[in-house]
């Protein structure tokens, strides 16, 4: 199982940026998350994993939902939560060499996995 977030913050024009991290193993943008480890929940796994990735801390809030989809010959499962960024800032790692915050059209488009995009979706109509 593993688990990821939406990362937000507010812009300057009043609406949000979500934050995509680049994965330099994978070649691909997405959002940030990973495997839980054992005995860890998936909030905190995805709110572990936010950190790791992009540097921030970040308060989680809504469940938006789970991504399934095939990876090869495996089945994967991504459930993802909305977080705002708080604290922190990124830098490079082996895991993740860039990051881009993007108002939630952008980020939709720059996001590689197709299973990827609906969870802007979610992220829009969430409570």
């Amino acid at each position: 199982m593993a688990a990821g977030c939406v990362l937000w913050r507010p812009a300057q024009d009043g609406t949000v940026e979500l934050c995509l991290v680049h994965r330099p193993k994978y070649d691909d943008w997405s959002f940030p998350k990973g495997k839980a480890k054992r005995g860890e929940d998936l909030l905190a796994a995805a709110v572990r994993e936010v950190r790791e990735e992009t540097g921030h801390v970040c308060l989680p809030g809504d469940r938006l939902g789970t991504v399934r989809y095939r990876a090869g010959a495996r089945a994967k499962e991504v459930t993802y939560w909305s977080a705002r960024a708080s604290s922190g800032a990124f830098t490079p790692n082996r895991e993740v060499d860039a990051v881009r915050w993007l108002p939630p059209e952008e980020a939709r488009r720059l996001l590689t996995h197709p299973q990827d995009r609906p969870v802007v979706d979610w992220f829009l109509t969430a409570p």
